[in-house]
């Protein structure tokens, strides 16, 4: 039996922990993120996948700002009605 090939040799495995995406993302039907993260990342070139992580990085700056932006509103709230 031929044991399984992996594209990395480091001591830490990218293929060791296997995700459970049913577990991780929404129970939601049409999850974009459930979605993004099942897509097929195989017929992308280096240079698409260099794009995508990019495009992932501003929309995680994104999704803090937006974070951010929402706690401070949520602390302002919170402490007008303890007045």
């Amino acid at each position: 039996m031929k044991s399984a090939r992996f594209i990395d040799s480091r001591a830490v495995s990218v293929n060791a922990c296997r995700m459970d995406l049913d577990e991780v993302f929404s129970k939601r039907p049409g999850d974009p993120l459930t979605l993004l993260a099942k897509e097929d990342l195989d017929p992308l070139s280096v240079e698409e996948l260099d794009l995508r992580v990019e495009a992932l990085k501003r929309e995680i700056a994104r999704v803090e700002a937006k974070r951010a932006s929402a706690s401070v509103h949520r602390a302002n709230a919170e402490s007008l009605f303890k007045r």
